[in-house]
């Protein structure tokens, strides 16, 4: 008897594809949508991987155009009123409303700081949303495949006790498939997880400081019009 179950548990295929032929049609449904979902979150954090790395790079290409000493007008000249840089946004944002806050005479129109602020304010605004699209996938996937995965091994489960029930056999050749369908679900919901979970707090961190440079930046912009506002 023991040699029998013993040759029936190597004819088994405990891969993971026979492991998923084997497995009910519901579980098989819940381990496709943490496939999916797994890819779906690769497929974000390589995009926002590199979105963030040409982000750093044209703001510090930027910032060294900045503080070159060249005049602002020939920057804004060069770069346009629509540029393809974050950072060059938002100094075209305030370099555009400056120049419309100059009347006909040359005179400045009152409230001209608080406009070119809340120009500034916009694009960056504009370029946070930019930034942070997609994120909130990457947290709902970490989230929830975890309980996905979940709910598919105790349906794999209850699926293993209804065969051993209708079978009436408690070997490990009977019980060990229905198991290791049912772990294999959770075992999904873990990986699709934690890479989610892991570059989310990564990407947020890296979003959040990019953004913060972008304030910083239109802080000390900022200043330099009260300067000249001033004189």
């Amino acid at each position: 008897m023991e040699a029998e179950t013993l040759a029936l548990a190597q004819e088994i295929d405990f891969s993971m594809w026979g492991l998923f032929a084997r497995a009910t049609f519901t579980v098989k449904l819940v381990m496709v949508m943490l496939i999916l979902a797994s890819f779906w979150s690769w497929s974000i954090i390589i995009q926002k991987t590199i979105q963030y790395r040409k982000a750093r790079a044209g703001n510090e290409s930027f910032d060294q155009a900045f503080w070159s000493g060249e005049p602002l007008d020939g920057l804004y000249e060069q770069i346009g009123p629509d540029p393809d840089g974050a950072s060059e946004k938002v100094f075209a944002a305030g370099m555009t409303e400056w120049r419309r806050s100059h009347r006909e005479d040359g005179g400045l129109i009152p409230g001209a700081t608080a406009r070119i602020d809340r120009s500034m304010d916009v694009a960056i605004a504009k370029e946070a949303d930019r930034l942070q699209k997609g994120l909130t996938v990457l947290a709902t996937v970490g989230s929830s495949t975890p309980f996905i995965g979940l709910f598919g091994t105790v349906m794999g489960i209850m699926n293993a006790f209804i065969e051993i029930a209708e079978q009436q056999n408690t070997n490990l050749a009977v019980v060990a498939p229905g198991i290791a369908e049912a772990l294999l679900a959770t075992g999904l919901g873990l990986l699709a997880a934690i890479p989610a979970v892991i570059f989310y707090n990564k990407l947020n961190a890296d979003s959040e400081r990019i953004i913060g440079n972008h304030e910083a930046f239109a802080d000390e912009f900022a200043t330099i019009l009260s300067r000249q506002l001033d004189a």
